[in-house]
């Protein structure tokens, strides 16, 4: 690739990480490396497992439980800092060709590190590596330097009628 692309994928409906997962099944099938940073989370989603199946690809969890409901904990700002410096180190290098950012903003917006840390990061990623950034709440600053955003929007879901994530479809 002559340059790397920024890509948000962001909104309130689902499919961010989805989508995220899928281009990054397209690189690594196109014999590209791939770093999978995943802020917040904590769990072992079903994609963590992926590193069995999928040779030139590394997801890496930068959160312990979710804490959605209710303010993060110290230990959830350390671990969110510890992944935000690993990604800007490897966004530095040359050792990937695609990297994401999983539900960075999710990060940026329960204000587990600032704003101005994630465009310096940005700005001093290698040239080469394209980069996507997923989570709700995009903030307009990270639309404005971004080359291609998509807003997923729910219409309708079935969590609203109780069906709980299903291990290999929303987990």
């Amino acid at each position: 690739m002559d340059k790397g692309y920024i890509h948000i994928y962001t909104g309130n409906g689902k499919g961010k990480t989805t989508a995220a997962l899928g281009l990054s099944l397209r690189a690594v099938c196109a014999g590209k490396k791939v770093f999978f940073g995943q802020f917040v989370k904590g769990m072992k989603y079903s994609e963590t497992k992926s590193v069995e199946y999928l040779p030139n690809f590394e997801i890496e969890q930068f959160g312990r439980t979710c804490f959605i409901d209710k303010e993060p904990e110290k230990e959830d700002i350390e671990c969110a800092k510890v992944g935000l410096e690993k990604c800007r180190e490897t966004l530095e290098k040359d050792d990937y060709d695609l990297v994401v950012l999983d539900e960075l903003t999710i990060a940026l917006y329960y204000k587990l590190f600032s704003l101005e840390k994630v465009l310096e990061m940005i700005e001093n990623k290698n040239k080469n590596i394209e980069l996507v950034i997923t989570g709700r709440y995009a903030p307009d600053k990270l639309i404005e330097i971004a080359d291609l955003v998509t807003e997923m929007k729910e219409i309708k879901h079935y969590y609203n009628n109780g069906v709980k994530a299903r291990k290999g479809i929303e987990s």
